[in-house]
């Protein structure tokens, strides 16, 4: 316990000087823009502004919710225009730096690079917040070399990370129902993080009526994301799941109909937040008829090899978002064997979705909303293919 208040000191710590500087550079801007600027004030706002978002993590009188959830909103916004500002400044601090050293006259330098990173942190805004609420459908047709009587394909529509809370809701949500019904798919999965944490806006706002509308021949199962553990409201979630027709699989294997076998792993959270752990995909999958088509959901894109081992046809995650906005993608590519789209470990598909909502501010760039449709040819079938196109 001393050890994680200790790291996350160090992270407010870190935070806090992040913030003074872009707080700091953006007054020099206003210093020569607005002169008569109220300082204080200025500290004040941008104070609250920055760390609005723990801020509104506070419990607070049931009077004072939604002032509370409104400061979450914002400070989920602000993490882009933190990350994007830093940015900025930094290489209008590195341009001032190299005209100085020049010898170049710059008396007004800081009022227009104030307006050029404004005017780049908007467009930023604009076109990352058009990625995030435009989902796209990214295609992988497979081919999995086993018989299934009366069936030649598996339709899968798949969606991982929705996010559904205060910030991504109901109305982000009717675009998935309506894309992934469109489909007509034979089955449906969601790889994790349906919540972004808490599960009051999702019963709040009747959530989970609308993701009930999902359809599906074979229905439509899902497995826990570390936000649902980080929620801390697991049991509450898992049978409000239930009653809308949507298993949650929790280190557990559904055989469907006698054709193929749907099995869902805890996400890694689970090896520190839940008592019971959770097992391993060779001790899930050991009993599994392997003559089956096994189509596996574990949240964090890990333990590649060790899946294919144990006899899966398909792995299906999400979570890394692609790291959402550039340049977090380069950190993720770094991290993890496959942080976003497909490949092939043995005889093993892959397939690691961007998401569909957001962690955060709803921002993407460098990365898409995304919903998977992947076409499983069986041995059956003529059809044949691997890989990814977007619609």
């Amino acid at each position: 316990m001393k050890g994680r208040w200790i790291g996350f000191s160090a992270i407010l710590l870190v935070y806090g000087l992040i913030n003074f500087y872009i707080g700091w550079q953006f007054s020099l801007f206003l210093r020569e823009a607005a002169p008569s600027y109220p300082r204080t004030a200025f500290w004040a706002v941008f104070g609250v502004i920055a760390f609005s978002y723990l801020l509104g993590r506070i419990p607070a009188p049931r009077p004072l919710r939604p002032a509370f959830r409104l400061l979450k909103v914002i400070g989920s916004w602000y993490f882009a225009v933190m990350e994007f500002a830093l940015i900025l400044i930094l290489l209008a601090d590195l341009i001032a730096l190299a005209l100085r050293w020049s010898g170049a006259d710059t008396p007004q330098y800081a009022e227009t690079a104030g307006w050029v990173v404004i005017g780049l942190l908007a467009l930023l805004l604009l076109l990352g917040s058009r990625n995030a609420w435009s989902p796209i459908v990214r295609e992988y047709p497979v081919q999995v070399d086993k018989r299934v009587p009366g069936m030649h394909k598996l339709r899968i529509a798949a969606a991982s990370d929705l996010h559904l809370g205060n910030v991504v809701g109901k109305r982000h949500l009717k675009r998935l129902i309506a894309r992934m019904n469109a489909m007509e798919p034979d089955l449906i999965l969601l790889a994790g993080d349906v919540l972004d944490d808490s599960i009051e806006p999702f019963v709040r706002n009747r959530l989970g009526e609308w993701l009930g509308q999902l359809k599906a021949k074979y229905g439509v199962y899902a497995v826990l994301g570390n936000h649902e553990y980080y929620g801390g409201h697991i049991e509450e979630y898992v049978e409000r799941m239930r009653e809308i027709g949507i298993p949650v699989l929790r280190d557990e294997r559904v055989e469907v109909e006698g054709k193929f076998i749907v099995a869902g792993r805890k996400d890694k959270t689970a090896e520190a937040m839940d008592p019971e752990g959770r097992v391993s995909v060779s001790q899930l999958l050991e009993a599994a008829d392997r003559s089956k088509p096994i189509l596996l959901m574990d949240h964090q894109p890990q333990q590649f090899a060790k899946a294919a081992e144990a006899g899966a046809d398909l792995l299906l995650c999400g979570h890394t978002h692609r790291g959402q906005f550039a340049p977090n993608h380069w950190l993720t590519r770094r991290l993890f064997e496959l942080d976003w789209g497909y490949m092939r470990k043995g005889a093993m598909h892959v397939a690691v979705s961007s998401g569909f909502g957001t962690w955060g501010p709803p921002i993407r760039l460098a990365s898409r909303s995304e919903i998977l449709l992947i076409d499983m040819a069986l041995a059956e079938s003529s059809a044949n293919g691997q890989g990814g196109t977007a619609e």
